[in-house]
């Protein structure tokens, strides 16, 4: 048997302002080939399907359109909601869309009842809020590892039972995951990490929430996100897992092997002073990526996204790091008393290191005025 594993597709989400959508479609159109040529038998979701939980309808329709074709290509797709998902909207017609070969696994009550496939039993944990399920299964303690060890010792329960191998999808922050700047912190209501221990005895661990791939263990791995949604994964290889498994050989895959997915526009960090990163050759190459660019000027340069954006048109965040030493404490002026221009001119010296000219001046002047006048009419 066949599994490609895979997480975190954040349908809707956004990159400093750029639509993804586009993105998405490809990596879907990847996706269903990658089912039509690798023969893959399931494909397993390992949560954040969505980037929110009320997701754009445009995100809904590729939902739609992937799942469909994915089936349409030959496989069964087992899917669970993570931390950014309804669980409530994300398994509607869960019952009903199970005949169509798309099996949800939303309700932390469903843990141990798996997806059959080929002698292969697929159990879905979806994202627990430990608040959520610590009276309904009296657990000792307010943690994600207390949940997911409960849910955990349903599912070796019922395979101890059913005997053959097993494959448990889940959504979690595993000790010594390294995580990146895009996920979304889940440690409100409880401690957030579980240990990989908490996974022991079954034969595959599908693990979604961390955006980078990894391998946790022998049987237990991250697929990571399948587009970069932060700089900080500017140098992460992205795709999914493809997992070979036999249903006499309970205590772990065949073999596994990593599958890259298209990658839309790369990514990358530039630093240095603005007339460095202007002219020099040297970064020639990053015409065509999306930047993320840290001007190192002791004097913050005018008009420096629209001089960058000149160069490299995809230039999407901006900050400003001075060397040598330039980092001013803020101060606190005396405010009460004093006109709002001066204020507002004591502000541009202060975050730029010199003052304004006589344009800005007359600009923060008219906008002083506008307020005023505004105030005045409310």
């Amino acid at each position: 048997m066949r599994v490609l594993h895979t997480s975190d597709w954040h349908l809707g989400r956004s990159f400093h302002r750029e639509s993804l959508l586009a993105a998405q479609e490809a990596f879907v159109d990847h996706l269903v080939e990658t089912v039509r040529a690798e023969k893959v038998d399931v494909v397993a979701v390992a949560g954040d399907v969505y980037d929110r939980a009320l997701p754009p309808v445009d995100a809904v329709a590729l939902c739609n359109d992937a799942l469909r074709r994915l089936v349409s290509a030959g496989a069964r797709v087992v899917l669970i909601s993570g931390n950014h998902d309804s669980a409530r909207r994300l398994g509607f017609g869960a019952d009903l869309i199970e005949a169509g070969g798309v099996h949800l696994r939303t309700d932390p009550a469903a843990v141990a009842r798996p997806v059959l496939v080929a002698g292969v039993a697929f159990y879905g944990i979806p994202y627990l809020e430990p608040e959520l399920v610590r009276g309904p299964w009296e657990l000792a303690e307010r943690s994600h590892s207390a949940a997911i060890g409960h849910a955990m010792s349903l599912i070796r329960a019922d395979v101890a039972w059913r005997g053959g191998a097993a494959v448990v999808l889940a959504h979690a922050f595993v000790t010594g995951g390294e995580a990146s700047d895009s996920e979304r912190d889940i440690s409100v209501g409880g401690v957030a990490h579980v240990p990989v221990t908490a996974f022991e005895g079954v034969g595959y661990v599908a693990l979604g929430h961390l955006h980078g791939r990894q391998r946790m263990s022998d049987t237990v791995r991250y697929s990571g996100s399948p587009l970069a949604y932060s700089f900080s994964e500017a140098d992460h290889l992205k795709g999914s897992w493809l997992v070979d498994l036999s249903p006499d050989r309970p205590e772990g895959p065949l073999g596994a092997e990593f599958v890259p997915a298209p990658v839309p526009r790369p990514l990358a960090r530039l630093r240095g002073p603005i007339d460095e990163l202007l002219t020099s050759p040297r970064f020639d190459s990053r015409t065509d990526h999306w930047l993320r660019v840290t001007l190192t000027d002791p004097v913050r340069p005018k008009g420096a996204m629209e001089r960058l954006r000149a160069r490299f048109p995809h230039t999407l965040s901006l900050a400003f790091d001075p060397e040598g030493g330039h980092d001013r404490a803020v101060s606190r002026p005396r405010l009460a008393g004093r006109p709002e221009i001066d204020v507002a001119l004591d502000f541009v010296r202060e975050v730029r290191g010199e003052a304004a000219d006589d344009e800005e001046r007359r600009l923060l002047g008219q906008a002083i005025e506008a307020c005023r006048v505004k105030e005045s009419m409310a």
